[in-house]
């Protein structure tokens, strides 16, 4: 288990979605469509939609919506989605893996490499750079929840492989294939989570200085803002008082 961490700036400034939140809908109500699709339409026999439905609940999303996004895997002649994963790297040699569930491969594949070449990035080929990676659970708890005592306990109770606190919040890692079961554990001892996802943990990060962080960021924004993206990573750090200059 491990103690303190400066992660809070992997996956992008905290409060960005918040400004986004119809668009985090949509992508929300897209990954709980993709789940019903590829599996059973009940979240009890479908571990994918489970997931997929607790994040949205994680965002406040109206349970309306929610059963809309279910019951439009089951209609004739819905959007067929794929998932299709970009590597490339961004300014400060800055490793990103862009994960996007689209229904025109093209149309994402040239909006992808247009926002890397017009923010100083580079796409690469499929498996440049996810080896610099670990595919893991993420459990993620408000700071508010209690004090890093309080979460590794928890955690260690629940089976889960290490915990990284800050005063941004918690983040509790878990084996892929133990994710639902720590998470689950989790709820009952700590409440219901802010998000739970599988992720990509760089296995070392990148300090960025400031142009590079503002050329960084940039590239970060015009991604998530793209409908077919669901989530970026990357293995970059931004201190706080660059995050303070860049506003």
């Amino acid at each position: 288990m491990a103690g303190h961490s400066k992660f809070k700036n992997i996956m992008h400034r905290k409060g960005a979605q918040d400004k986004k939140r119809s668009a985090m809908f949509s992508k929300l109500s897209r990954e709980i469509t993709v789940a019903a699709k590829m599996g059973a339409p009940d979240p009890d026999m479908n571990p994918r939609l489970r997931l997929a439905i607790n994040n949205a609940k994680a965002q406040s999303m109206p349970k309306d919506n929610i059963q809309r996004a279910i019951d439009k895997a089951a209609a004739a002649g819905g959007e067929d989605y794929e998932e299709v994963r970009y590597e490339g790297y961004g300014p400060g040699g800055v490793a990103l893996i862009v994960e996007a569930l689209t229904d025109n491969r093209n149309r994402t594949a040239t909006n992808v490499r247009t926002a890397f070449s017009k923010n100083g990035g580079n796409l690469g080929a499929s498996g440049a750079v996810s080896h610099g990676f670990e595919r893991l659970g993420m459990i993620e708890y408000a700071a508010a929840i209690g004090d890093e005592d309080k979460v590794l306990e928890a955690a260690i109770e629940a089976g889960a492989d290490d915990v990284e606190s800050s005063e941004d919040g918690h983040i509790v890692w878990t084996q892929m294939d133990a994710l639902h079961e720590v998470a689950t554990a989790l709820e009952t001892s700590l409440g219901e989570p802010e998000g739970v996802k599988l992720a990509w943990k760089p296995n070392i990060t990148v300090d960025l200085d400031e142009s590079n962080a503002q050329t960084l960021l940039k590239l970060v924004d015009t991604l998530e803002d793209d409908d077919d993206v669901q989530t970026v990573w990357g293995n970059y750090e931004v201190s706080d008082e660059v995050m303070e200059k860049l506003g």
